[in-house]
């Protein structure tokens, strides 16, 4: 049995050209017969608009369509493989790690234009789908497109890449990436995936399942698929220097030491520190103070860490359709998802809280109390995994009507995010207690004795690795657990209606009418030992329980003004009540056919973002590498983060104008130029901004010692209004087919040029982020120019493809040209991340052809980077730009599909 899929004229242009897919010729052959003029033309919904129009029509707004076949071209084994190579995406969070993306392990988004993964709506079969319950660490709740369906059942994917709030709501800031899946499928299809990294144990499985049947009245469909990826870890693989993943406070130690007429000074643990694989880092010369040695004792964490998480993945999706009538029909869908991460961690945090080791203690060499400055383990420990549980379920039903001028449609959607996040830490008091000789299990530090019966003494000195190891009681007697348990819930009714109203020049206009009701609620609750601040780095954090409610009334009218000129005309109100209150939105599209060749489009359109739940009455703590100006080094701190009552939505005008031209049969270009600007942006304070603001400030900068001049332990931040950021840039597309008698070639370009990305930063100031990564402000990385270079073959049974894929270099402005930190500006210039060229290739074989089976069989073999290219290198944590390149290197992968 074959698919039985019908296409819009977007995505059958798209697939042709990736693909070399005969569809351009017959749709031409069929134009040019008059028995396609006298067959009914079907009408459709294609993303952007309410109103369903012929599948020749030319939207207004700029569409980027991908279809399943494009899907497999790519060796996508997850919607993060897919978004990960469109150039208009940038800064997402698709290679979660502990350094910039802490708690989201096993998740994926999606980053249109860099605006932030919350402005771009995702939608399944045109319905909105729960957000992410944990945000990330910009305070941002994204929907995670690793949850959403399995890969089998897409048919294609639509982007609106000029902004939507008009017709969707505020979410669709960015624009709108709408997954539609297949239907009207009948049969059965498996595909196995086995794919393999060049670099430590890395490797993925992949089983899925698909099967429909259809019939007079209805149609059903269901999918499902499961998930295997092994770690891979810095230590398999190191990009990063160790003094990049080198935190001052570590095991070997170091300890403040009170020196008369001097103050406190870090002095290194006099029984060791190198020898045990310590870095040690003298702040005074040696000898200054005899016997001892003023500095810290640093710990590589970075081996403990994984590039990739380990994680298993279950995704089910079903569909059912039923036809009570020609007129009316009934559509339902079912899904769910159960994703488990677990990614590497150190043996234990650094210890934040500056714990007193008392004078008394039995390995104290100092004959005075001293400030612990370290971790309770260190070298020669194994790591402690951060998990992360992730379950997501969403139900979603519609009835659909056709009248005699258009179509009407009521749905409602519910969607539930369960995510649980746990990891290891120390306690704060129950390690000072143990420092004290009260440590274990059984010990009562009211009635007990230091040192002595069930009351241990925890030894953080480097004896503790040779004559005096400290018990697995004493120190599991200080260790708990941060679990973070947050649920994320949707809920959305909807009705809407399209009909006809008068005639014009190129045939009636339409007028779609709606409303719509949400509500979204998000709660996060710690575990006690949080809601008392109790852990000495993770610290801690209230519950959150909230709410927040939307009514929106929205039109559209469709003018086909002559044959040659179609505007749209579209209006959104939305309703947040409160200090929030209302908004409207217009837009404004127009598509000019200037000859058969050239068609000119161009929109305009404002948009309106509210503040989240999250956002106004969240708060977490993240861990972030930051640099000390005061200390002149670098250091892992935890950034807190409170939420903010008092924010303001925030604003933004969007246009866009672009062509598409033809010159002749099967050679294609598209050229859109686009523009955002915001104003009143809503973005988590930069912490590294705000440090080099006023490092001094103890509201703010939390220090070990000296509240002005000690080692750095914490910022607290908040979420603000940023003045404003404008970005700009030019989309550009061409593909020519090639018939020859050796096959079908398709040479295809899709790349992406920034040529704005301005940001005025409440800390950093105005900023011109274009080619820049914007560490140091608000802004996300903006490589200037990504490019896909593709050419796509296919002959008989065979079919191939090769892409080189170009991300231009940009300016690390957290390093200074010759590789120092960025302390107090870089004379020569900043750091230049090196430009990333790689190269992808497929092949594949309808084995079911060549051997004239019933079945059908296709065999795929590919690779992903095949030259293994490391990406450029940064000096910051594991290395590289997380939300820009990839770690993994070089991706082997074989895939049979078997179609029943």
């Amino acid at each position: 049995m074959k698919l039985n899929t019908r296409k819009t004229a977007v995505a059958s242009l798209v697939g042709a050209a990736l693909l070399c897919s005969p569809y351009l010729a017959f749709a031409q052959e069929e134009a040019d017969s008059q028995e396609a003029e006298a067959r009914d033309v079907e009408l459709i919904l294609v993303t952007g608009s309410f109103v369903r129009r012929s599948e020749n029509f030319e939207s207004p707004s700029p569409l980027a369509v991908v279809d399943s076949v494009a899907i497999d071209s790519i060796g996508a084994k997850n919607i993060a493989d897919i978004t990960q190579t469109l150039t208009i995406n940038t800064g997402a969070e698709n290679n979660p790690d502990a350094f910039t993306q802490n708690a989201t392990a096993g998740t994926s988004n999606i980053n249109l234009r860099g605006l932030g993964v919350a402005s771009t709506l995702v939608l399944l079969n045109n319905k909105r789908q729960v957000v992410n319950a944990q945000p990330t660490n910009e305070g941002l709740n994204f929907v995670d497109t690793s949850s959403l369906v399995p890969m089998i059942a897409i048919d294609r994917m639509e982007v609106v890449k000029d902004g939507a709030s008009a017709l969707y709501g505020s979410d669709a800031v960015a624009g709108v990436v709408n997954f539609i899946t297949k239907r009207d499928y009948d049969g059965a299809m498996v595909t196995v995936d086995y794919q393999d990294g060049a670099h430590g144990d890395n490797k993925e499985y992949i089983l899925q399942g698909l099967w429909g049947a259809s019939g007079d009245n209805g149609s059903v469909i269901a999918a499902i698929s499961y998930t295997n990826r092994s770690p891979l870890f810095i230590s398999d693989r190191r990009l990063s220097r160790p003094q990049d993943d080198t935190s001052a406070l570590g095991n070997p130690a170091s300890y403040f030491l009170n020196i008369p007429g001097v103050g406190a000074l870090p002095i290194i643990d006099p029984y060791g520190c190198e020898e045990l694989g310590g870095y040690p880092n003298l702040l005074a010369p040696s000898g200054t103070i005899p016997g001892l040695e003023v500095g810290l004792c640093g710990f590589d964490f970075g081996p403990f860490y994984s590039y990739v998480p380990d994680e298993s993945r279950i995704n089910a999706y079903t569909r059912a359709m039923y036809e009570f009538s020609d007129d009316i029909t009934w559509t339902t869908e079912i899904g769910m998802a159960r994703n488990r991460a677990e990614r590497g961690g150190a043996p234990s945090f650094p210890i934040l809280t500056s714990p007193i080791v008392p004078d008394y203690h039995p390995q104290n060499p100092f004959g005075q109390p001293v400030a612990f400055f370290g971790r309770a383990e260190g070298n020669g420990f194994p790591g402690d995994p951060a998990n992360t549980e992730s379950d997501t379920f969403r139900f979603s039903t519609n009835l659909q009507g056709v009248t005699d001028t258009g179509f009407w449609e009521v749905s409602y959607t519910r969607a539930v995010n369960n995510f649980m996040f746990s990891v290891p830490d120390v306690l704060n008091t129950e390690f000072q207690l143990a420092l004290l000789g009260f440590g274990g299990s059984s010990c009562n530090p009211i009635t007990g004795t230091p040192g002595q019966g069930d009351c241990e003494f925890y030894n953080p000195f480097a004896t503790s690795y040779s004559s005096a190891p400290n018990s697995q009681n004493v120190i599991d007697s200080f260790t708990g657990k941060q679990v973070i348990d947050s649920q994320a819930d949707l809920e959305v009714f909807e009705a809407f209606t399209s009909f006809d109203t008068f005639e014009m020049g190129g045939g009636y206009a339409a007028l779609a009418l709606g409303v719509q009701y949400r509500e979204e609620k998000l709660t996060q609750d710690y575990d006690e030992l949080s809601n008392q601040d109790s852990f000495t780095f993770v610290i801690g954090n209230p519950d959150i329980d909230g709410s927040q409610d939307v009514w929106a009334a929205f039109g559209e009218l469709a003018l086909p003004v002559s044959d040659d000129l179609d505007v749209q005309i579209a209006l959104r109100y939305e309703d947040y009540g409160g200090s929030i209150g209302s908004t409207v939105d217009p837009k404004l599209a127009v598509s000019y056919r200037a000859s058969d060749s050239l068609s000119l489009r161009g929109s305009i359109s404002t948009s309106f973002r509210a503040p989240t739940v999250f956002l106004a009455q969240g708060g977490a703590t993240s861990l972030q590498q930051l640099v000390d100006p005061v200390q002149q080094a670098q250091a892992f701190v935890a950034v807190r983060t409170s939420g903010n009552s008092d924010l303001k939505p925030e604003e933004s005008t969007a246009y866009n104008v672009g062509f598409s031209f033809e010159p002749f049969r099967d050679l294609s270009f598209e050229v859109d130029y686009w523009n955002f600007e915001f104003e009143d942006l809503i973005i988590q304070e930069n912490a590294q901004a705000v440090l080099n603001d006023d490092p001094t400030n103890p509201d703010r900068i939390v220090r070990a010692g000296d509240p002005l001049t000690g080692p750095l332990l914490q910022i607290n931040n908040t979420y603000v209004n940023a003045s404003s950021l404008e970005t700009s840039g030019l989309d550009f597309v061409a593909s020519y087919k090639i018939e020859t008698e050796m096959g079908v070639f398709t040479p295809s370009l899709h790349s992406t040029y920034i040529t704005k990305y301005d940001l005025d930063d409440p800390q950093a100031g105005m900023i011109d982020g274009a080619g820049r990564r914007n560490f140091n402000n608000i802004g996300v990385s903006s490589p200037e120019l990504r490019m896909n270079l593709g050419l796509a073959w296919s002959h008989d049974v065979h079919a191939a493809n090769i892409f080189v894929r170009y991300i231009s270099s940009y300016d690390d402005d957290q390093n200074c040209s010759d590789g120092t930190s960025n302390l107090t500006g870089c004379a020569d210039g900043f750091y230049e991340v090196d430009s990333h060229l790689t190269v992808d290739a497929q092949y594949n074989i309808d084995l079911g052809s060549v051997f004239d089976t019933d079945q059908s069989y296709v065999l795929t073999v590919g690779g992903i980077n095949l030259f293994d290219e490391d990406p450029p290198q940064l000096f910051t944590n594991s290395g590289f730009d997380s939300k820009v390149h990839d770690p993994r290197g070089r991706q082997i992968y074989a895939r049979l599909a078997i179609e029943f």
